[in-house]
Formats: C-alpha cells, structure tokens, sequence
C-alpha cells in the first residue's frame, strides 16, 4: 500500500510540470511527515552521507573534459578523419557521420552534445551534396545517442552510484556494444543510401587517412587516457575523471588552440551548471531510495515478481517496457536514479549480471533519448536542421526501430556485455 502511495504522489507531483528532481524532494518529505515516524535528523543525514561517494566525483570531471572537446574543434578534425576512412562508400557523408559521433562520444560522454557537435558541421555539408535534409537528421539523430553508451558514459557512472557496481567494468562492457551498434546503423545507412543511390566521396589516399588521423589523434586519445589508465590500475575511475578533464584542457587550449584561457571560466561555469543540475537531481534520488528501502518497497516488489513466476525473460521484458515508457517522458539520469535501486535486487535474485542490466538499462536510456515527446535529441537535432519535432522524429524512425532490434539482442545475448570485462577483470 505504501509503495502505491509513494508512487501515485510522485506521479501526481510530476503531472504539475514540477521539475523531476523537486518531485522527488517533495514527494519524500510529505510521506515522511505526513505518514511515517523516521525522525527528520536521519533525513538530514542522509543528505550528506548519500552523496559521499567518492565515485560521484567523476561526473563533474567527465562534464567538464567533454565541455573542453565540444567547444575546441575536436568535432570537426573527427569528421575529416571518418570521411577519409568510408566517405568513398554509398553514402559516404552518413556513414562518416556514425563513424564521427561514435569517435566523438568516446571522448564527451554525452548524447546531446555529439548531435550539436557533429550535426552542426555535418548536416549543412550533407545538404550542399545532395542528400535529404530528413535523411541526415535521422542518421546524427539516433547516431547521436551512441554518446551514453559508449565510455566514458556519464549515463554509466550515474548507475553505478545507484547501484554499487563497477564503473570500470561497465565502462569496459560498452566496448563492444557500442562497436555493434555503429556497425548495425552504419549497414542500415548503406542499404537505404543504395537503394537511393545518394553520392559518394572520392576515395582518399593512404596519406590523407594519415594525415587527418595524425589531426585527430590528440582528441581519440582521451580513450586511451581513461579506458587505459582504469585497465592498467594507473586510475580509478573517477582519478581517470580527473586526468580526462586536465587532458582535455591542454589540448583544447595549448595543443589545438582552439580555446584561449579567456574561454576557460565561460566553460568552467557551463559544467558547473550541467553538475549541479545532476548532483541535485541524485540528492533527492537518493532521499528516494531511503524511503523506499525505510517503507520496504523493494523487497514486496521482489517477492512480488518472484510470486508471478516471471523468470529472467519474463523479467528482462517488463525492464525493457518499464524502462521505455519511462524514456518517453524523463530524462536518462532521473530514470536510472528511481527505478535502477528497484531493479537491481530483482535482478540479482533472478540471478542477471549487475553489469549486463547496466548495458541493458543505458541501451534503453539510449532510446528514449529519440523517442517522442521527451526525446532530448529530437529536440537538439530539431533544432540544428530547423524541421519541426513531427518531421525530426519521423526522419528518425528507421534507425529507431533498429535500435529496437538491438536491444532484443542485448537483451537476451548477455555475453555481448560480458565477455570484454570478464576476460579482463
């Protein structure tokens, strides 16, 4: 009864248009003082101890060293490379495009931020050759969204705080599947650009592959910055936060010079925003979770799904649709903050891998970043291509349902998650 409570004033909370994060303050302290006898010291208490983490630290960093890429020219050197590698391909502009956003999430962590990055240089070029306005919006749209799957995925870092699991397991476990879903775009690009035999580039020479790699070198090597220092044990996670952020300063400013230090504070304060924006989103999140656990609310929903005799698919299937849904209408950081600490124990009973449902989890917090009417993508590439939100999301719906089959397929072939981190770890 009380979970139904909790839940309906939340619901109703969130139906006023009140921001997610004071919905859930609010929701937390009504129940408490209205319903309950937890003294409110243990409230204030847990304020302070619940955003302790040291974990929690890496998403300011990780904000910051993509701020520091997204406004040098990082973007635009990624996409010289990726269009001498497959830019002489059927479709050459799309297929560098998935190639750039892929590059360019693996160094931002960010979903909106490679639509802006990439689609604001790439679309206009995509026009000037002939291709579809929707076509290209549709392709930098969903490509986009590869910016919290792939590592370093702030996306990530907030479920691992949620849920206890390792950051630089799931980091390594979005190797593979993010190569996989560039790869899954990338074929679907082909075969529509075929089929309407939109142009090619000329293929590039051998030294032009290595003259715009040697270009973009500098950027691509934030990966190695942060995927090799946590494998090698040089870092944790979040000291590999840290070192990304410092590295991205020097090259955008010193190496590329693409900033001068009079652009410093200006994307000092941007990321200060964007952290604490997310930093309060988690402290009401975790006033959440406390009630929760106080109130039992996990546990009877566990034995709740356990009762039904749902099994690991049947459970896998109510994620995906819970979760979908959930996209629809919030963004990702406040969906994992509510349900991955209802998730994880029901996980772990049915026995599924903490790293594989974090896979699984930002795969469909991938999705709901294109899907309507919430998607943030559709909004940012409405945005940059000045078509309406109708025709963005309609652009966009091909790739959509790919993405759709994908999650199938990480859904139910767990070792594609798995294999990476448990060969390394």
């Amino acid at each position: 009864m009380s979970a139904l409570i909790i839940f309906a004033l939340l619901a109703c909370l969130m139906l006023t248009g009140m921001p997610i994060s004071i919905s859930l303050g609010l929701t937390v302290l009504t129940f408490l003082f209205t319903m309950t006898s937890v003294p409110i010291e243990s409230v204030a208490m847990k304020l302070f101890t619940g955003i302790e983490k040291f974990e929690i630290m890496a998403i300011p960093f990780f904000i910051l060293a993509g701020n520091f890429l997204t406004h040098g020219g990082v973007a635009k050197r990624m996409i010289h490379f990726a269009s001498a590698l497959v830019g002489h391909f059927t479709g050459g502009l799309a297929l560098a495009g998935i190639v750039a956003c892929g590059l360019f999430a693996a160094v931002s962590g960010s979903s909106p931020a490679t639509v802006v990055a990439i689609g604001s240089i790439l679309l206009p070029a995509m026009v000037r050759h002939g291709y579809p306005m929707k076509f290209g919006v549709g392709v930098i749209g969903t490509s986009g969204a590869l910016g919290i799957l792939i590592p370093p995925s702030i996306v990530m870092v907030i479920y691992a705080v949620s849920t206890n699991a390792s950051i630089g397991k799931l980091f390594i476990a979005g190797i593979i599947p993010g190569l996989l879903l560039v790869s899954l775009l990338m074929f679907v690009t082909w075969i529509v650009a075929k089929k309407r035999n939109y142009p090619r580039l000329p293929r590039a020479s051998f030294s032009t592959v290595m003259r715009t790699f040697r270009e973009s070198v500098w950027g691509l090597m934030l990966i190695v910055v942060v995927i090799g220092g946590i494998y090698s044990g040089l870092f944790t996670p979040t000291e590999a936060a840290a070192m990304s952020a410092v590295y991205a300063f020097v090259v955008s400013v010193f190496i590329y010079r693409d900033m001068t230090l009079k652009d410093v504070p200006r994307t000092l304060l941007a990321s200060a925003n964007m952290s604490a924006m997310i930093l309060y989103i988690i402290t009401n999140a975790v006033l959440f979770s406390f009630l929760l656990t106080s109130e039992q609310v996990p546990q009877q929903l566990t034995a709740w799904i356990t009762g039904l005799g749902l099994g690991k698919v049947g459970f896998l299937i109510m994620v995906n649709l819970l979760l979908l849904a959930a996209g629809n209408f919030m963004e990702p950081s406040s969906i994992l903050l509510i349900t991955a600490p209802l998730l994880y124990p029901m996980a772990m009973q049915l026995g599924i891998d903490e790293i594989h449902l974090g896979v699984l989890m930002t795969v469909n917090m991938e999705i709901g970043m294109i899907t309507p009417p919430v998607g943030l993508n559709l909004y940012v590439a409405s945005g940059i291509s000045h078509l309406g939100l109708t025709e963005t999301t309609k652009a966009c719906a091909p790739w959509i349902l790919v993405m759709m089959l994908y999650l199938i397929l990480i859904t139910y072939v767990p070792q594609i998650s798995l294999w990476l981190p448990n060969m390394l770890f």
